[in-house]
């Protein structure tokens, strides 16, 4: 029976199986060593949240592959390698990410057809990608973004707990990150030339 309790070693076993509570039991275990061991470096919140989003969702993508002895000194290594990345990343270029469609709706002159198609253009994609997540998790993530509601009353809602809230919209995001790249990169191309 896998709870609090149980050892890192025997909830790896469970989540290379697939066991999603496992998953959830280690990330609550870790999350925060993950998060200070970021912050110590970034000082940025926002920035440490998502070294530990980033973390944890490799983890889980790449369970089947991985070989893990000792989990502190795993993440303790991945974490700064992730703040070595962002680290990288924000001297190379510092971009601010906005949501899509707000960024075109910001625009001054959205009135010409060419501009109203790829608006359109770029809400059909977006709600393609919201249909690829699964049922709850787009849920979930469609009452944060469009009722904006907080977590805690995400949770209350539908009766689950916040930190399940939370992996989901972790989760959420990630994936629309992933299939939305290429979206926000024309995007921010698309505003310069303006």
């Amino acid at each position: 029976m896998i709870n609090d309790q149980t050892a890192d070693e025997n909830l790896w076993e469970a989540i290379q199986e697939g066991h999603t509570k496992a998953f959830s039991l280690l990330y609550d275990r870790y999350w925060y060593r993950v998060y200070t061991t970021a912050f110590h470096h970034l000082k940025d919140q926002e920035t440490c949240i998502e070294v530990v989003h980033d973390i944890f969702l490799n983890l889980w993508q790449k369970r089947t592959q991985l070989q893990i002895q000792s989990f502190p000194a795993y993440l303790t290594t991945a974490a700064r390698y992730h703040v070595y990345r962002k680290a990288h990343q924000q001297q190379q270029q510092r971009v601010t990410y906005t949501d899509t469609l707000e960024l075109l709706s910001q625009s001054e002159e959205r009135n010409t057809a060419v501009d109203k198609l790829r608006e359109a253009e770029l809400e059909v994609r977006l709600m393609a990608a919201l249909a690829g997540l699964p049922k709850r998790c787009r849920e979930i993530f469609l009452m944060s973004r469009k009722e904006q509601l907080t977590n805690e009353e995400i949770a209350v809602r539908l009766g689950i707990s916040k930190r399940t809230v939370e992996n989901q919209l972790t989760y959420a995001l990630a994936i629309l990150r992933d299939k939305l790249k290429d979206l926000i990169v024309l995007v921010l191309l698309y505003q310069q030339m303006k």
